[in-house]
């Protein structure tokens, strides 16, 4: 007898972030178009978290597929050490143009943990270099910035890294300055203070800028991190702005680094950099940064890169991605997004009935969060997760809770009637809690 797919998953796939022993059965998808995901078996599903909020324009844009195609035609991959291809110029040169004038340099990878990977790598060999060696990081409490060691050791959640913390190197973390608590301004800025005086040897501070995904879709005060990324720089330490989940639109403007005065030396970019097609990263630099790898000692160059690195379909798809932020319609359904996403927050901190069992509302750009009050911890074990996931799957709407936080991280070709058929389902829960 032929064993069926599900068969075969159960049998073969070890799935991500997945308790294999309590997960229930996995959703096939056979289809995906727009913001919806088809299963095999005949469901319409709104795609509600954007694929892990990688998909911004909606599953098979047209335009993007149409530029992958083009490209295919030409050659699909090349190594980009010691050659070159017209895409990988092409879309550096658009990024660039789309970033502060101090941006300078492109370097290619392949996801999220890769690009803060090589920024990293970047800020300690750039010590090195110049003879000065420093070993520590700063980042925030409840950050996350990927599954690779460095990446690990720089994020603040326990939950990922609990098993590998004797190989993760030394960072230190700091009080993010939390928007809707103000108490915690002072606190943040006296953490970094606290650490800059009992250490001499911090390369870089890392963050998540104006909010944070993973820990819960924390949103930061961009003027309070203004502050910290301002004193950073005066202390020549360099600046990681991962923008992994926040780049391309998605707290409101293109790039999160834009709500503050203060720019970081490094961006990393990632997830919607293909608009949710194709596995690539990058990470941006200043020139002052690239010119510290310049030397006639091969030693001082960065000697890292990754098979895929410069891939020639997904800086393609990366392009078309990118050429799509300049038509119209993008900047209005993000602008759309928005609107809906504070309507949402009103709904329910003006609404007794909805908000008593709501510690806090959350929302900034096209992302919305409401983290649920229950018995249990606040944190990402919270058992009330699954309890999220079945209900609103029973209205063919994906979510993927991070523990007691409820969020939303649609793609912009999402309707308004879509995403209020979405928060209803939402009014409804909170109901019956």
């Amino acid at each position: 007898m032929t064993k069926s797919y599900i068969d075969l998953d159960k049998e073969l796939i070890w799935h991500p972030y997945t308790q294999e022993k309590l997960e229930q059965v996995p959703l096939l998808i056979n289809k995906a178009e727009g913001s919806y995901l088809y299963t095999k078996d005949g469901r319409k599903i709104f795609d509600a978290i954007s694929s892990w909020w990688v998909n911004l324009h909606g599953h098979c844009n047209p335009y993007i597929q149409t530029k992958i195609k083009e490209q295919m035609n030409h050659f699909e991959q090349i190594l980009l050490a010691g050659h070159t291809h017209e895409k990988a110029i092409e879309l550096a040169q658009k990024l660039l143009s789309k970033l502060p004038d101090n941006y300078k340099k492109v370097f290619y990878s392949d996801n999220g943990s890769t690009a803060v990977e090589t920024a990293l790598k970047m800020a300690f060999q750039y010590f090195y270099n110049q003879g000065k060696p420093k070993k520590r990081v700063v980042a925030f409490k409840k950050g996350y910035h990927g599954e690779t060691f460095g990446a690990m050791s720089v994020s603040g959640l326990n939950a990922q890294k609990t098993p590998f913390l004797s190989q993760l190197f030394q960072a230190e973390f700091i009080q993010p300055p939390l928007k809707e608590h103000p108490e915690t301004f002072g606190k943040s800025f006296a953490d970094l203070e606290k650490v800059l005086e009992d250490h001499d040897d911090i390369a870089a501070f890392i963050y998540e800028p104006v909010i944070q995904g993973a820990g819960g879709m924390l949103v930061h005060d961009p003027s309070e991190l203004n502050k910290l990324i301002k004193l950073c720089k005066e202390k020549g330490i360099l600046c990681i702005a991962d923008e992994v989940m926040t780049g391309f639109g998605r707290t409101g403007k293109l790039f999160a680094s834009e709500h503050m005065e203060e720019k970081p030396h490094i961006i990393c970019l990632a997830k919607g950099l293909t608009g949710g097609t194709l596995p690539l990263a990058a990470t941006v630099c200043t020139q002052d940064l690239y010119d510290a790898f310049l030397s006639e000692d091969k030693n001082k160059a960065l000697l890292h890169g990754h098979s895929y690195t410069g891939n020639a379909l997904g800086t393609a798809s990366a392009l078309a991605n990118l050429e799509l932020f300049e038509k119209p319609e993008t900047i209005n359904q993000i602008e759309n997004l928005q609107s809906l996403n504070q309507e949402f927050k009103d709904t329910i901190q003006g609404s007794s009935e909805l908000s008593r069992n709501v510690y806090e509302v959350r929302t900034q750009g096209t992302i919305a969060a409401v983290e649920l009050k229950t018995e249990e911890t606040s944190g990402y074990f919270n058992k009330i997760s699954k309890k999220i996931s079945d209900v609103f799957l029973t209205q063919d709407i994906l979510v993927r809770p991070l523990g007691n936080v409820l969020y939303f991280v649609p793609p912009y070709s999402s309707t308004k009637e879509e995403m209020k058929a979405t928060f209803e389902t939402a009014y409804n829960f909170l109901k019956t809690l």
